[in-house]
């Protein structure tokens, strides 16, 4: 009884006083008006916008890498005109967004698209499209970087899941340095 009320008291003083939320910031971002669809997976350290995240819509079956950060303001402005810009970011269905790449306001990521890690997407990405650099640009179609990738697979060593790292053994690691070594470029499930 006196363990609840301790609890209580505590949480009364950190939400009221402090203004401290005890919620994740998706959790935060949800409540407060960010859309988002099914399948989405979000890796470590990915961060939202939660003090405009209504602005953000995210679609179905879309990864959100290691670090990547969705903008939906730029206190840029702030100083000099007492006014921060605000934009909405969308993105579709289908889409992986790479490790540490930043979305700035304002941005459309179509279906169907991957945006290389450490992009700045600074400008709307179209559908079926591979993007990257700073700013993020089109390199090419969505379908020819998988056809490059499947041919890639025909050559290269492909690993299952006993390559990962909770299961591989130290063989296997070294197998797959030497294997990788040889030929650039490998694949594990």
């Amino acid at each position: 009884m006196l363990l609840r009320w301790i609890l209580s008291i505590r949480a009364f003083i950190r939400n009221k006083i402090f203004h401290i939320d005890d919620r994740s910031q998706w959790e935060i971002a949800l409540a407060n008006g960010m859309k988002v669809g099914k399948d989405l997976s979000i890796q470590d350290g990915v961060i939202v916008d939660v003090s405009h995240c209504w602005l953000i819509e995210i679609g179905d079956r879309v990864t959100l890498a290691p670090r990547v950060y969705l903008l939906a303001h730029d206190a840029s402005t702030k100083r000099e005109l007492g006014y921060t810009v605000l934009g909405r970011v969308k993105i579709g269905s289908d889409v992986f967004i790479g490790a540490r790449t930043i979305v700035l306001p304002g941005v459309t990521i179509g279906d169907h698209v991957i945006i290389g890690a450490g992009s700045v997407v600074a400008h709307d990405i179209p559908s079926n499209s591979v993007a990257v650099g700073s700013p993020a640009k089109v390199i090419s179609s969505y379908s020819q970087y998988i056809e490059k990738r499947k041919n890639q697979m025909n050559i290269c060593p492909c690993y299952d899941s006993s390559y990962t790292a909770n299961h591989i053994t130290d063989e296997k690691r070294d197998q797959m340095i030497r294997e990788i070594d040889e030929y650039k470029h490998g694949y594990v499930i």
